[in-house]
């Protein structure tokens, strides 16, 4: 059989760490593997050089005053990009962003005449408002993202939930759940990787640890969260607060922090790409807590059950569709005293924490190559249909 050449349409990637990042990552690495050679193509980066086990495109891009380190790409107006895409004899075009990475892969697929296939990630509403709060202008670039949807071929979405958002939005057609995997392997054993994380944190022996994983910026609630840590402090002495990340919002946090004097508590770690090292972040922590209701299915969540750390999320968020009160993670109120009353609730009664930390680790860890097994044969599905 042919081999199926794969284009994979972002609008960021490696070294901006975040969902969207790592599924395109994981999306690459096993479909260049088991399916074909897979292209990633998103923008540019300056004094970053990809190393990678599959090609990498990068196209003129801008840094955004308002959100860094994310950049605006410039794709339409790159003529080396449209010099290599055109050598590229793609079988199947995969889109995970309705701009201007998405805008080119329409468009390529449609001069190529192979099928596309797009995937809702985010809650765009949110970053559009932040940027632009003018209600009318937001608006007409949600219809925009709609027709982006309605113009593909496939519509997918990382679980059911999401598609709430996207059918919010004005898009009643057609979708399929696809869901998303993790890259990190639940260990048979937990001690070694909590002992590196230990020493890489350097936390008091014995200290209960809350964790936050992602990009620090302020659409995931995290304001909301270090408010809700002063009460719970005061009831667990030993608690403490790890935030791993970088984004615009991090030097506010650490202001708000010091502010409620909670700053030595609170320990402020850079993004963290180590996977290796990453695992035993997550094997220290004895709950993650993710109280956005921005995100919509968020892998860090998955990454913590993993290593048995399950999460406290907000009732009713998106993000909480996978979560089982008491089971394979804990629900809280959208409430800061709430939140932190559960945080409480749950570093006090260990044998709770203990069985949601196995639960979270049985019912939330989807390994990314079986993930990957289910789009290979979706992508062939489609191109045999096509092809018909």
């Amino acid at each position: 059989m042919k081999d199926v050449v794969v284009g994979l349409f972002n609008d960021c990637y490696v070294p901006i760490m975040d969902g969207v990042t790592l599924t395109v990552r994981n999306y690459a690495y096993w479909l260049n593997r088991t399916l074909g050679p897979t292209y990633v193509v998103t923008p540019f980066v300056p004094r970053h050089t990809d190393d990678e086990p599959f090609p990498v495109i990068r196209f003129l891009s801008l840094p955004t005053i308002i959100r860094p380190p994310y950049r605006v790409g410039i794709p339409e107006i790159d003529l080396r990009l449209q010099i290599l895409l055109k050598k590229r004899d793609f079988s199947i075009i995969h889109a995970h962003s309705p701009f201007g990475a998405g805008q080119i892969a329409l468009k390529t697929a449609r001069e190529k005449g192979v099928p596309i296939v797009a995937t809702f990630h985010s809650k765009y509403r949110d970053d559009l408002a932040r940027v632009m709060p003018i209600k009318s202008v937001v608006d007409e670039q949600i219809k925009r993202i709609v027709d982006f949807y309605y113009s593909v071929d496939h519509v997918w979405v990382p679980q059911e939930s999401v598609a709430a958002t996207l059918r919010e939005y004005g898009y009643k057609g057609p979708y399929q759940v696809v869901e998303n995997g993790i890259d990190l392997k639940p260990p048979a054993s937990i001690a070694p990787f909590y002992e590196r994380g230990a020493k890489e944190l350097g936390l008091p022996e014995g200290a209960q640890v809350g964790l936050f994983v992602g990009q620090h910026v302020m659409e995931k609630n995290l304001e909301f969260l270090v408010r809700s840590l002063p009460a719970a402090m005061k009831a667990v002495p030993g608690f403490r607060m790890v935030f791993v990340g970088q984004g615009y919002a991090k030097d506010q946090l650490k202001e708000l922090a010091a502010g409620l004097g909670i700053a030595d508590k609170i320990l402020f770690h850079d993004v963290v790409y180590d996977r290796e090292l990453l695992k035993s972040i997550y094997a220290r922590a004895d709950l993650f807590l993710f109280p956005s209701l921005y995100d919509n299915a968020p892998l860090v969540v998955r990454e913590a059950a993993a290593f048995r750390t399950p999460a406290i999320l907000l009732k009713g968020s998106t993000a909480a569709e996978v979560i089982k009160d008491r089971e394979n993670g804990f629900l809280a109120e959208n409430d800061s005293a709430a939140f932190s009353a559960k945080i409480v609730e749950v570093l006090k009664d260990a044998h709770l924490l203990e069985q949601a930390g196995f639960g979270a680790q049985r019912t939330l860890c989807r390994s990314w190559e079986d993930v990957l097994r289910e789009v290979r044969d979706r992508y062939l599905e489609i191109l045999s249909h096509w092809a018909r």
